[in-house]
């Protein structure tokens, strides 16, 4: 592990196998285990139904919480940041105008898209699109019109991974949608803290919701982490990933009881357990989970299967919304 990682000692053993958050006497033991973390300065591995699980102090790098922190994995959408970072870094026109076209439709996946084929939007749009809806032509056109075309776009991926020693990342096209996009919790850490420095990536993915101007009528787009905009939620980036390979993923740098953090929970089974391991974050920092709780809905966008009985611990008060 590299040297930001420098707390390799567990209190609980990591539970890969557990599917639930546990019950409020589990989660007064985990409070008062990552209380004595504090003291000990050593890092957590809690009963989190993410598969990995990576917390980092921002102001000192310290390990708040581990679990699996180098395990390779698919990260789908989140490889949008690294798409983001690398057409930023090109210093293309943002207001210069792209057709998307029949070539940026998903065939590997089929999924669903409101931008159509022959519209044409200006750049800093496209952006909007594929970070805050995680719109799948949207960022996928942005590799499309890359100065030198794709295969230009793989290579300055491949340049930016290496710059930022991500040296366990591989990633081969601009949407996520491969299961070949892989990287670790570890390395992803390195991905957020980079992103975090674009002005234009940080305000995009901290935009709860936008209009996008879509041949010409106005088109409402939502985030697609519905902790964004949330009462009691202070989001500095976020980005939401879902394939089936991949399992529900989230990054997010957050504030809490005046600590900042980056928090990387990779191949949740269900949107809501992803959203509890969020929540239960927050709190060990010392946020207020009942706060998070009023979501509006958490994590709706990327698939339909959510257990019942976790869905109810975290999503009691949340109000529906329509999918898109």
């Amino acid at each position: 592990m590299s040297s930001l990682f420098q707390h390799p000692l567990r209190l609980i053993p990591a539970r890969p196998d557990i599917e639930h958050p546990p019950d409020k006497a589990h989660m007064k033991k985990l409070f008062a285990t990552f209380a004595l973390t504090i003291v000990t300065g050593t890092a957590l591995a809690g009963p989190f139904g993410s598969q990995s699980v990576l917390v980092v102090e921002d102001d000192t790098g310290k390990v708040l919480i581990e679990k699996n922190a180098n395990a390779i994995v698919p990260i789908a959408s989140l490889t949008k940041l690294m798409t983001a970072m690398v057409v930023l870094d090109k210093k293309q026109d943002l207001d210069e105008q792209i057709s998307i076209d029949k070539v940026d439709v998903d065939m590997l996946k089929h999924s669903t898209s409101r931008v159509p084929v022959g519209a044409s939007i200006a750049r800093r749009d496209v952006l909007q699109l594929a970070l805050m809806s995680s719109d799948n032509r949207a960022a996928a056109s942005l590799g499309r019109t890359y100065p030198g075309g794709a295969e230009a776009f793989k290579a300055a991926v491949k340049a930016k991974i290496a710059a930022l020693g991500m040296t366990q990342t591989s990633i081969e096209e601009p949407t996520g949608l491969s299961p070949n996009n892989k990287s670790t919790a570890a390395d992803l850490v390195k991905m957020a803290v980079a992103a975090s420095n674009y002005p234009e990536i940080t305000r995009i993915t901290t935009d709860a919701k936008d209009i996008i101007n879509i041949n010409g009528r106005g088109v409402e787009y939502h985030n697609t982490n519905r902790f964004v905009g949330a009462k009691g939620w202070d989001i500095g980036l976020s980005k939401t990933g879902y394939t089936q390979e991949a399992g529900r993923c989230l990054i997010m740098r957050i504030k809490a009881a005046g600590k900042n953090a980056t928090l990387v929970l990779l191949n949740a089974g269900a949107s809501s357990t992803r959203a509890f391991d969020a929540m239960s974050i927050r709190r060990l920092m010392g946020g207020d989970e009942a706060q998070g709780a009023r979501v509006a809905r958490a994590q709706p966008r990327e698939g339909r299967t959510v257990k019942v009985s976790l869905r109810a611990r975290v999503a009691k008060h949340l109000k529906p919304r329509r999918r898109t």
